[in-house]
């Protein structure tokens, strides 16, 4: 949240800023989201996606210079909500200093990623969610407002050693992300690659190359008309026995049930609307700094 204050007040983002459809076909779109809100502009994707995905079967939607659309998987969500399925690749612009390449030391990609969701007849849709990273720099960021050290194979430091500080990585000169899949990195390398390209590429936001004057979400958003391809019923009998099938493995020792993709964050979205929200008092000092910037006050709000 104070993250996009600061960007608002910064200029990077324009909060005023319409999204508009720069070039379209019968299954195609590109999106400008003119520098404003990317969940404004990645809404409209998704929308425009499924429009033309149940008339002509399948449909592709591009956002270009977007700020942080949030969390990818919504997108795809929303196809699957609608009956159909959703898949999104979102990159980082032309700026990319996150993620070092496999074999490499130095950040040269972003964490770059991908998303799908397919629907269920009667429960939420399965949802992949991924980075192509080891991890968000955003989850980073909380281990440095916790103070907390963090899990080994994570970052390197800039000297290209592995690092559980998360100083190394945040500080000048920057160290960098490992890419995803520890020893078989390159599988999550090769993997942000494609993402550049069909994110980067095809919304004409441009792929990574250290430019630090074009850093945006770039987004490409697929919807799939089940129906086009196969019988309703089919798909939502093979989705419940893949589904039955999965969960009854034996588990490994420790391990209490096989949970689906996408599964975990939903018990933890009912949770919090339970319990709310867990916020560090780093974070929460910022949030409340950026509220006075702009005329709040904090100390009003009534909090659980």
């Amino acid at each position: 949240m104070y993250e996009y204050a600061q960007a608002v007040s910064e200029g990077g983002v324009r909060p005023q800023s319409a999204p508009e459809v720069i070039s379209e076909g019968p299954c195609t779109a590109v999106i400008d989201a003119n520098d404003g809100f990317g969940q404004v502009g990645a809404t409209l994707a998704a929308d425009m996606a499924v429009e033309k995905a149940r008339q002509h079967g399948l449909a592709s939607v591009a956002l270009r210079r977007a700020s942080h659309i949030g969390r990818a998987g919504e997108y795809p969500a929303m196809i699957a909500r609608a009956g159909l399925i959703g898949t999104a690749y979102v990159n980082y612009g032309r700026l990319g200093i996150q993620v070092a390449p496999f074999g490499g030391i130095d950040g040269r990609l972003a964490t770059n990623p991908l998303a799908f969701a397919a629907p269920r007849r009667n429960a939420p849709p399965i949802m992949v969610d991924m980075t192509t990273s080891t991890v968000a720099d955003g989850k980073i960021r909380v281990a440095t407002n916790l103070g907390k050290p963090l899990p080994e194979g994570w970052i390197l430091d800039a000297d290209g050693k592995p690092s559980t500080d998360p100083q190394d990585y945040f500080a000048e000169p920057r160290g960098a992300i490992l890419p995803l899949g520890g020893p078989l990195g390159h599988k999550g390398y090769a993997l942000s690659m494609m993402v550049e390209l069909c994110a980067g590429g095809l919304s004409g936001q441009g792929m990574a190359s250290g430019d630090p004057r074009a850093p945006a979400n770039a987004f490409l958003l697929t919807a799939y008309n089940i129906e086009h391809f196969t019988d309703m019923d089919f798909f939502y009998a093979e989705v419940e026995a893949l589904v039955s099938h999965v969960k009854s493995s034996r588990t490994a020792p420790g391990v209490a049930e096989i949970l689906l993709p996408g599964e975990p964050e939903l018990r933890t979205e009912q949770e919090r609307k339970r319990t709310g929200i867990p916020i560090d008092d780093t974070t929460w000092d910022k949030v409340c700094a950026s509220a006075c910037d702009i005329g709040l006050d904090p100390t009003s709000w009534k909090l659980a």
